[in-house]
């Protein structure tokens, strides 16, 4: 890795903070009547936007940011209109009562402290280029004057579609800082779901990454009258075309659009109004369009950042790696807004980070904090049990003393044990700190995990090596994190406790004190666009947001997820299956099992899919045909020489068919009754992916994609109804 001293670098010319010079001390919080008093607006130069354009753009964007402009008072908390305004959920004392703040605000109090700190590294031509906060700061600004002069209008979308980069960030802010609406576009979207999320916000801008993004946009650009201008950020591009920019012909456009302008559309802001847009992934129907205000984002930022100990910079600054899709509000909250209100280190990973280059990068970076969904574990897990296989006899058995050590340390402390033995300290300096030095985890003193459920047998396997992955539980609706486990209180598989400053309630437990997870606090959402019955379905009548997630607490107060309400199967006998359980239980039991997806609802009994562990595509995430050298070495010990999916299919490999059955059968006997018990199973030819659409960006199952994709394998169990109940038959 470069020393410090090689990679300071910024961008090839550094660019005065322009905006902040209008204001004494760079101190740029500025009053309308300050403006209006002080200020002349100057009519800007001819430009050469070609189309539809208000010739009058000045006039046009000072009524676009008037804050006067009609919008609800603040009497509920909650509403469906892009303009409307919330009651802030305050407490009146403790966390729960800090003054509100926009994002603008929060931004100036960062640059206030930690302006000269570096905040974002991108790598270009093998070398980090970094901005400090304050010239971060100036390119938000430069964007949000471009994205007036290009005709946005106050609570408008402006599209964002490609990877995690400076731009990305820039763009995000930059529309907020105009008064617009940020909205993140899944990259794997098709066509038809960008136009929906375009159509949906009214964006006025979109900014692609590459040629790939921009030809969606291009095929549904006559559908989207409202859509003013595309930039391009990640690559030149190929073909010019009215209406598209480069980002450079892009932070351009705003040079003559005057400082008043801007400082309109920043004091017409107010923390209890919408910033951003997080669209939900429409797994049970079309997206929603989650309205988070600026009070969402600013505090639970604080909050969360707070509650895992974030380091000030002055005394070690904490760097992170942006890598995990920022339409999503993990990573945006982990990657943008904590990190902008702690004046972390953002440091962008390549495109491919998924498809494997993100090792090196944290090899390279060594984040102090990290997150990753299950997925991103599990992989980590796969490799490093791939290259244990082929380690030397001794060596194998020296981990294997050293994770038996791990793994009972690490469990007392959690049960609050302090005492640390000798033979632990032997294994750290043998194998623990070694295994974190090749991960790239050495100076990581924070590893997260969320967004989907994560095995017992994945959170066993890192703590065996004295890697703690801390869960933590939110969705978008909450403005990202609920509740979250801390070095010093975890336990395994609970999702730990609540933030400060939020409250949960378990609604309607059952005689296992099971229910519905509920949700209050200040990082509650606004309400979804344009949606008052979903929105009215979500929020009730006390202001309790309702998760639909099945849930409960143990007698020191963790949150442990047990199922989502949509989820649950209603057997034809009545009972109700959380299947989440049984199908980590199976995976669990058989470890060649890749993807486990129980069925059964409304039936007599309880079927499966299952998928096996196999190789995949690196460009293109499609699943292969090969297995992966751990399902190949379980192969191997059952005495089957097969070495690919369609083998073992075709063949119905005894050995391995006998194996799942055994794991099954062992799964059954811990069922609570017959009618959890898993009595069909069936192996598909291709195990379950994004590529495919059976998993979502945050690598969560999408339920009803695989029923539909796999009706007739699913008709086929219940083709014989007379199978009796508590017989299990296996299927291929």
């Amino acid at each position: 890795m470069l020393c410090e001293s090689e990679t300071r670098m910024a961008l090839a010319e550094p660019v005065p903070m322009a905006y902040c010079n209008s204001a004494p001390e760079g101190n740029c919080e500025v009053s309308l009547s300050d403006v209006l008093l002080n200020s002349s607006p100057r009519t800007p130069e001819p430009h050469n936007i070609e189309p539809g354009e208000d010739s009058n753009m000045e006039r046009h964007q000072l009524d676009s940011v008037d804050p006067k402009a009609s919008s609800s008072p603040a009497s509920r908390v909650w509403t469906t209109h892009r303009d409307g305004e919330v009651k802030l959920r305050m407490e009146d004392q403790g966390i729960g009562s800090e003054p509100p703040k926009t994002v603008h605000q929060l931004f100036q109090e960062t640059v206030n402290k930690y302006g000269d700190y570096y905040a974002l590294a991108s790598k270009k031509g093998g070398q980090w280029v970094k901005l400090t906060y304050k010239m971060y700061y100036d390119e938000c600004c430069k964007a949000a004057k471009s994205f007036l002069k290009l005709g946005l209008q106050r609570f408008h979308g402006v599209g964002i579609l490609g990877f995690n980069s400076a731009e990305w960030f820039i763009a995000d802010i930059g529309a907020i800082l105009a008064g617009g609406f940020a909205v993140g576009i899944y990259t794997t979207n098709s066509p038809e779901a960008c136009h929906y999320v375009a159509e949906n916000c009214s964006a006025d801008v979109i900014v692609v990454e590459n040629q790939k993004q921009l030809q969606k946009i291009l095929e549904i650009e006559d559908r989207l009258p409202q859509l003013k201008a595309i930039v391009q950020y990640g690559e030149e591009i190929k073909e010019k075309r009215p209406n598209l920019y480069s980002w450079s012909e892009f932070v351009e456009l705003g040079r003559d659009v005057p400082d008043t302008l801007l400082h309109l559309a920043i004091a017409a802001q107010k923390p209890n109004q919408c910033c951003t847009l997080i669209y939900t992934s429409g797994t049970t129907g079309q997206p929603k369009g989650v309205m988070l205000s600026h009070d969402n984002l600013t505090w639970t930022a604080a909050v969360a950042g707070r509650s895992i100990m974030l380091t000030d910079p002055k005394e070690r600054q904490e760097q992170v790696i942006s890598y995990l899709p920022l339409s999503h509000i993990a990573a945006q909250m982990s990657d943008i807004w904590s990190a902008m209100t702690f004046g972390v280190q953002v440091y962008f990973a390549q495109p491919d980070a998924l498809k494997g280059s993100l090792v090196e990068t944290l090899r390279e970076v060594r984040p102090t904090a990290f997150l990753g969904v299950p997925r991103v574990w599990e992989k980590m897990e796969e490799k490093m049990k791939s290259i244990g296989m082929k380690s030397s006899a001794l060596r194998r058995k020296v981990a294997s003393w050293a994770k038996g050590v791990g793994l009972q340390t690490n469990l007392k402390r959690m049960n609050g044990y302090s005492e640390v033995p000798v033979n632990f300290r032997l294994a750290k300096h043998l194998v623990y700190r070694k295994v974190r030095k090749a991960l790239g985890l050495d100076r990581c003193t924070k590893c997260y995990t969320g967004a989907a459920p994560i095995t017992r047998e994945t959170l066993e396997f890192f703590l065996s090596l004295n890697i703690p992955v801390l869960e933590l539980y939110g969705m978008s609706e909450s403005s990202g994190p609920h509740t979250i486990s801390l070095p010093h209180a975890f336990k395994l598989t609970s999702c730990g406790k609540e933030l400060s400053g939020c409250r949960t309630l378990i609604h309607k437990p059952d005689r296992d004190g099971i229910g519905e997870i509920c949700f209050s606090g200040r990082h509650i959402f606004m309400g979804y666009l344009n949606m008052e019955d979903k929105t009215k379905e979500a929020i009730d009548e006390d202001g309790w947001l309702h998760s639909g997630d099945l849930g409960k607490h143990d007698k020191d107060g963790f949150l442990y997820i047990t199922g989502r309400i949509k989820e649950l199967i209603i057997t034809a006998g009545g009972e109700n299956v959380p299947p989440v359980p049984i199908e980590d239980a199976v995976k669990n039991a058989v470890p060649i099992i890749s993807n486990a997806m129980l069925v059964g609802d409304k039936a007599k009994f309880l079927s499966m899919l299952l998928t096996l562990k196999c190789k995949v595509d690196a460009e293109t995430g499609e699943p292969g045909d090969e297995l992966t050298p751990e399902a190949l070495e379980y192969c191997q010990k059952l005495g089957s020489k097969a070495t690919k999916v369609s083998e073992i299919i075709s063949s119905k490999d005894k050995a391995i068919y006998a194996a799942i059955q055994k794991g099954i059968t062992a799964v059954n006997e811990g069922a609570t009754s017959n009618a959890q018990k898993v009595q069909k199973w069936i192996l598909l030819e291709k195990d379950f992916s994004l590529f495919g659409g059976e998993l979502g960006p945050t690598m969560k199952l999408k339920r009803p994609v695989v029923a539909q994709k796999y009706k007739a394998q699913i008709s086929q169990f219940y083709a014989d109804v007379d199978t009796p109940n508590g017989e299990t038959s296996a299927q291929h």
